[in-house]
């Protein structure tokens, strides 16, 4: 299992509308091969920010697969012109 977060900071004026597109795009993310669950969080410090927490079965399921998928498209059509550029994406493994 590898849990992605991506982090997301809004447009000004637009976390609103951003919050909303991150959550019609998890759902569409939850459709994606090897996707086991997903979360959207808004950080309480800073309503500008978000992070999507994705358990992938295997770190090809995502960057090979959903990522060259229709998928991605439809999930990026929900957000984009809505978060600054890039979104801040790592990759981890649970060690312990």
């Amino acid at each position: 299992m590898v849990t992605e977060i991506a982090r997301f900071r809004a447009q000004p004026g637009k976390a609103n509308e951003l919050a909303n597109g991150l959550v019609q795009g998890a759902a569409i993310i939850k459709t994606a091969e090897g996707c086991q669950s997903i979360k959207v969080s808004r950080c309480v410090e800073d309503d500008q920010l978000f992070i999507f927490q994705i358990e992938w079965e295997t770190l090809a399921h995502h960057v090979d697969m959903f990522r060259s998928s229709p998928l991605f498209a439809q999930y990026r059509s929900h957000i984009t012109g809505l978060f600054v550029e890039p979104v801040d994406v790592n990759h981890f493994e649970v060690i312990q």
